[in-house]
Parts: C-alpha cells; structure tokens; sequence
C-alpha cells in the first residue's frame, strides 16, 4: 500500500513547502525534531468493484509539529493557556486533534467531504472505512523505545550519542554521564545500523549472541493491583536476537528521567545504565518537568486512541494509528515494540472499542534534513555547537490559521505583558482545543448531541473530560494493570471553563 521512505518523502516535502520559516532552526547551527500524522485512502483496495482497483491510494499529511522543549512544573498555569510539552511528536498529535474537530464540525453540518459518517447512536460518529493514519516521527521518540544497543560490527550513519538530543543540555543528565558512563577502551568504528532489516528468526544457541540492558524492567503499580495483573515487561522486553559476528559494546541513552519514586536506572557504564521497560519523565532545565516520554505516550494512544477524552464524546471508537513510520537515526524494532507495544500487551478488560493495537513499526532509509545529526555532518569543522531549536511549529490541516509557531508554551512573539492574552494562545494548547470543543458542542441541538453531553450540566474542562464514561474507564484500567506510576496533573489545572 505504500513503503516508509514514501512516507517519509511526503513529510519532508510537506515541512519544506508547507511550514513558515519562522520556528525552524538556524541554519548550520540549530536542530529539531518533526513528527506528522498522514491519512491514508484506501477505498480501491477495499473495493470489490474491479473497476475501482484502478485507482490510487492517496495519502495526505493532515497534521505536523516539530519542536524538542517542554516546560517545568513551577511554568505550569492552571488556566490552560500554555503548552506543558512542545515535543514534535505531541505537537502533531494535538494538531491532529484540531483537524478531528473540524472534520467533525463538517460532518455535523452535513457536508460530504469530511472523514466521518453518522454511527448508530444518536450524535454519534465513526470513521468512514477505508481511512487510515500512519504517525510519522523523523527520529526515535524519547523515553524507553531510545534505549537501543550500540552494535560494533554494524554501520551507523550519525555520530555516536551519549544520551538522546533532549537531554544534551540538562546539567543534571550531563553530570550523571560524567560519573557513571566509561567509554569502553577499545575504539568502536561501526555502530549500528539504521536501515531496516530482516533478524533472522531462530539461531541455534550455541551461536546466537543476546544483548541485554540492565535487570528486567517493571512498572509501578498501586497495592491494590499489583497482585491482579501480570508483571508488564518479560524476558523479551531486555533480550533481543543480536546477528552472528555482532557485539553489543553500549546503549544509546534516553535524557528521560525514571518516574519519582519508583524504580530507577542502575547507571553502570555500558549495557547496564538504563533499566528497560519504566515509565520516564522528559528533562528539564533546572526544573523538573511533569511531561511523560514520547514512547510512554505513543503506548498510552496505542490502548486509548490519538482523539483524547473530549473528542469520545461523539465517537463510537478510538481514532488508532495504523502504523509508526521512524525516520533515519539510531532504531531498533525490539525496543519499538516493546516500549509502545509490550508494556500494554497483557492488559485486558477494556471498554468495548478500546484494545491494545498491533501497531505496524517501519523505518525509512530518509534522513530529516534539520536533524541533530544532518546539523552536525553540515558542520563537522566548523567551530561551535550545535544546539536545538527553541521554537515549535504546529500544522493542521484547517481553513483557518493551519500553521501555530509557539516558544516556550506561548506564541511566538508574545510578551510578558501578553501572557493570559487571546493572542499569546497557541492554537493546540488545552483551553484553544476546549473552546472549539464548545463551539461543536453548542452547533448541534439538544437533543441531537450524544446521550454523555445531555444527561447533566457540565462547565469545566476537568467535568466534560471526566464526562467522557468510556475513555476514563479505559484510562484507569490502563493505569491498574501497566502504568500505575503514570504522573497525572492535578485537578486544579484542568478547572478552566
């Protein structure tokens, strides 16, 4: 149906010729990330009208961000004007939120071209057949799927990383380096490759070469819920089939942080510094964030869908991503699976509609364009450091205002006198999604809208999210039974009307 570079290819285009230059990175001099969701068309395969099969599978990027930065706990504002995490991958995916609501407030006023179609509920809606979202990230998400082995007999395009790119300018995480990484005393000249490629299935174990990183992983859970679900990671969640003649010799690390209070990384040199398989929060300068890791959060919209309490209002199922597309950087399919997949495999009893997806994982052989590693190859003799861009571009694909350039939570440009401001709002941040909730909400009758936004009076943010039966039951089993340490804000940032 279509090939991961094709994938790639369309979002790098889209970047170039649909993003603004304001919010990209300097060039030479400044790197960032880009994450995109692309809505694939597949009604001619799923025809059975032979006269159908002639036409194309179209694909369209309909949302994009790019972005590395989140914001501390002290940053925080309780009145939903401020963006906690600009990572490109959350960026895009509030995008993609914006572009559901729009498309369902063309299907409510009945035009054809939207990607809904009535469900069988009164004000409820389902995805047309034959639609289908693949998330595209230029580089490995930060957190546990960036826990990958550095291989010695394969090659590796990007220089070698001590920690990934969120965590290069966090003194604490280059402090913990200093103490606890040793570089291993033999050169290393290849490291591992990041094209795909095919693991062959079986090798007889008097060959076959395992690696390791660190003692079995393990979620925090509750008391009262640890002795009713089965551990999250197993044996294959720190074990992976390594090729004949390879060796394992390091690990990339993530800058993510273990959740307080739970278990921690062992921090040994080598394979041993990271434990796999625990929730992460990403870092921060100074200031602790309460931002979980981009694979803890492509793991928790594996189980609960991209759309997010509010918009379940009205749809009778998640909105799954059919596939995670990873642009060219250090990967490794193992770790993929098993931070978006692995952990969540053994939960059960979820709401009708909810399951744990069998995501597809692929990998292009494309190179981003503005990523640390392309930024470094340009620069190689060049004096200076490369550091990463402090704006966020966000993209979707709307009729009004589709491009939102944010910094540091807030629009770009806007002043310490602006905050609090209509025209310091990012577009994607929490109250600017609520109010074109809102204005869904009141454009449908009464007793047209769904049964959940009828039965009683519901004012704030915190009330309609809560509201929403059947995505906050998912949501607490998913917490139960596999990430019971997951940091949850308080309810006092989400009481804004």
């Amino acid at each position: 149906m279509w090939a991961a570079d094709e994938i790639a290819r369309l979002c790098y285009t889209h970047y170039g010729t649909r993003l603004p230059k304001q919010g990209k990175p300097e060039p030479d001099r400044e790197w960032t990330l880009l994450a995109a969701v692309v809505k694939v068309n597949s009604a001619a395969e799923g025809s059975h009208d032979p006269r159908d099969k002639s036409l194309p599978v179209t694909k369209e990027v309909v949302s994009m961000g790019t972005g590395t930065k989140c914001i501390g706990l002290s940053k925080m504002r309780k009145s939903g004007d401020i963006l906690n995490d600009s990572h490109a991958e959350v960026i895009a995916k509030r995008s993609f939120q914006r572009y559901l609501f729009h498309q369902l407030r063309t299907a409510v006023s009945l035009q054809q071209d939207s990607i809904f179609m009535p469900g069988t509920k009164t004000g409820m809606w389902k995805l047309k057949p034959d639609l289908h979202f693949v998330f595209f990230s230029s580089h490995t998400p930060c957190g546990d799927a960036s826990i990958i082995p550095v291989l010695e007999l394969e090659d590796q395009p990007c220089s070698p990383v001590g920690q990934s790119a969120e965590a290069i300018s966090d003194p604490v995480v280059l402090e913990n380096k200093r103490k606890c990484e040793e570089i291993p005393a033999h050169p290393i000249t290849k490291r591992m490759r990041t094209e795909p490629r095919d693991l062959p299935r079986e090798i007889p174990s008097d060959t076959a070469m395992h690696y390791s990183t660190g003692k079995e992983g393990s979620l925090q859970i509750p008391p009262d819920s640890s002795n009713s679900s089965p551990p999250a990671n197993g044996p294959a969640a720190t074990q992976g089939t390594v090729p004949v003649g390879a060796k394992v010799v390091d690990i990339y690390r993530t800058g993510a942080k273990c959740v307080p209070g739970g278990a921690g990384d062992a921090q040994k040199p080598g394979v041993e510094y990271h434990q796999v398989g625990l929730l992460r929060v990403k870092p921060g300068r100074g200031d602790r964030t309460c931002s979980m890791s981009c694979s803890d959060k492509l793991a928790r919209w594996n189980v609960l869908g991209c759309q997010g309490a509010l918009l379940m209002h009205f749809l009778e199922e998640p909105i799954y991503l059919a596939a995670l597309v990873v642009g060219k950087c250090p990967y490794s399919p193992e770790a993929m699976k098993r931070a978006v997949i692995g952990r969540c495999q053994h939960v059960s009893s979820l709401p009708r509609g909810f399951q744990v997806q069998e995501l597809k994982m692929l990998q292009s052989n494309l190179l981003f364009e503005h990523s640390r590693c392309a930024v470094q190859a340009k620069r190689a003799n060049c004096p200076g450091k490369v550091v990463p861009c402090g704006a966020a571009i966000g993209w979707s694909a709307v009729p009004e205002q589709p491009v939102d350039v944010s910094c540091s939570g807030f629009r770009q440009g806007a002043t310490k006198k602006s905050v609090g401001s209509l025209q310091a709002r990012s577009k994607v941040c929490k109250v600017e999604l609520f109010n074109m909730f809102l204005n869904l909400v009141s454009s449908i009758s009464e007793n047209k809208r769904p049964e959940s936004l009828r039965v009683k009076k519901l004012e704030t943010y915190w009330e309609y999210k809560e509201a929403a039966a059947s995505y906050q039951e998912a949501w607490k089993t998913l917490r139960k039974q596999a990430f019971g340490s997951w940091i949850r804000n308080s309810p006092d940032y989400q009481q804004f009307k």
